[in-house]
């Protein structure tokens, strides 16, 4: 068995209603438990599916990394993914789920793959505050008879930082550049739901020496740019006399980040501020949606330097 899941366009349509698909797997049975708890991964994030094939393994390889497979050709890592969340799996690893994910391709080992559902961002929570630092969202399936049924949405971010660490680029305004020259008294308004992206993201943009407001999903923001309208017009300015530019990611529980950016540029008040899109949503397909809803630019993560000469030439437009 092997199934491709990118280059469906009704999926890119999807994001023009707040909606996205999910990936639902299993991982088998939690610690002291025996329930199998559903977990997600956005479908634009998973390359292709397939039966779990031979998995060379690699001398002092790091924990949880089960070793490499060639997959036509292309020597991926796979990861015990139910190893790095605390499961343990009955049935197996069976399936191998190859993600692009932040510029890289790696293969997630899972018990089981389940289905994929169409969801409503709105009915994807976050999660941070109620334990676990690898997962982003709980999603609330809706068609099912049992109303309750919960997915965990996995920080795949997290995870790869966890699994296999990188020499990362000291950030530093040595590292990132010129200066970004915000207007006097503007900010950047940023939104991610990931920790560990939100922490890049300020060390960034610190490093760069722009003043900034971080929230923690599409929502929050478009909210933020309401009460600083509000605040604005009473001091007889614009809100664009006090956001330079918005920046955001692309999945996010509640409100994604085309929509934010689609309310941006449709409403009077914030279409003259440039939206920059810093996702790990790579390919040309979400690239060119990202364009249509009106954003300013795209920039995968996250390297830092490239971020910074992005809202640098933003901001020169």
């Amino acid at each position: 068995m092997t199934t491709s899941v990118h280059g469906a366009s009704e999926r890119i349509n999807l994001t023009g209603n707040n909606k996205f698909e999910l990936l639902l797997f299993r991982l088998g049975e939690a610690q002291g438990t025996d329930r199998r708890e559903l977990f997600g991964i956005n479908v634009f994030k998973v390359r292709e599916i397939l039966v779990m094939p031979t998995v060379t393994a690699i001398a002092n390889a790091p924990p949880h990394v089960l070793g490499v497979a060639n997959i036509r050709g292309q020597i991926i890592p796979v990861i015990d993914l139910p190893a790095v969340v605390g499961c343990v799996p009955k049935r197996g690893l069976t399936i191998l789920m190859v993600t692009e994910y932040a510029r890289t391709t790696q293969a997630f080992a899972v018990e089981e793959v389940d289905e994929i559902v169409q969801l409503e961002w709105s009915n994807v929570l976050a999660a941070e505050g109620n334990g676990g630092e690898l997962v982003t969202s709980i999603a609330k399936l809706d068609g099912d008879a049992d109303k309750s049924r919960l997915a965990q949405v996995l920080d795949v971010e997290q995870i790869l930082r966890n699994v296999m660490p990188t020499a990362e680029e000291k950030i530093t305004p040595e590292s990132v550049g010129a200066a970004v020259n915000l207007p006097p008294g503007s900010i950047i308004l940023a939104a991610d739901d990931s920790p560990v992206a939100r922490m890049m993201i300020e060390q960034g943009l610190t490093a760069m020496g722009a003043s900034y407001v971080m929230t923690k999903t599409g929502q929050e923001a478009w909210e933020r740019l309401q009460t600083i309208d509000a605040e604005a017009k009473a001091e007889g300015k614009t809100a664009h006399d006090k956001v330079a530019l918005v920046m955001s990611d692309l999945e996010m529980p509640v409100m994604d980040g085309f929509t934010l950016t689609r309310n941006i540029k449709q409403d009077p008040r914030f279409k003259s501020i440039p939206v920059v899109i810093h996702s790990s949503l790579t390919g040309t397909a979400n690239e060119a949606h990202v364009k249509s809803v009106g954003a300013d630019a795209y920039v995968a993560k996250f390297v830092a330097s490239e971020l910074a000469a992005t809202i640098r030439g933003v901001l020169r437009q």
